[in-house]
């Protein structure tokens, strides 16, 4: 009996253990690998709402608006393209284009940074 149960001791691992070395050359814990991981993974998080926020906050927008933006930089799935081409496949100038884009990015950068605040 007592050597079934060191034998099943034997697997355990600690989060002190080292197992190996990090970019530094330093010993790395299976402590340090798992806090660097949940950084990388609270960023990613992070990163996916605002992406999310991102696009509610287009959604709010005219279509024609929502049209050239998703255009400009290749939004949902939209292939990216110039002011030049937006304007020559919506019949507008390209300078119209710019106008509406630079209103739009305003809007939307207010209306993100009241979101987080």
């Amino acid at each position: 009996m007592h050597l079934r149960a060191t034998k099943k001791h034997n697997a355990d691992v600690s989060m002190q253990d080292y197992f190996g070395m990090d970019k530094e050359g330093a010993p790395a814990s299976l402590e340090d690998k798992l806090a660097d991981d949940a950084e990388n993974l609270a960023d990613v998080v992070a990163l996916k709402l605002q992406v999310v926020e991102l696009y509610k906050a287009i959604e709010k927008l005219d279509p024609r608006e929502q049209d050239i933006i998703r255009r400009r930089y290749g939004l949902a799935g939209a292939q990216e393209v110039t002011q030049r081409e937006i304007g020559k496949q919506m019949n507008i100038s390209r300078s119209y284009v710019s106008r509406i884009e630079k209103k739009v990015l305003g809007h939307l950068k207010k209306e993100l940074s009241v979101s987080e605040g």
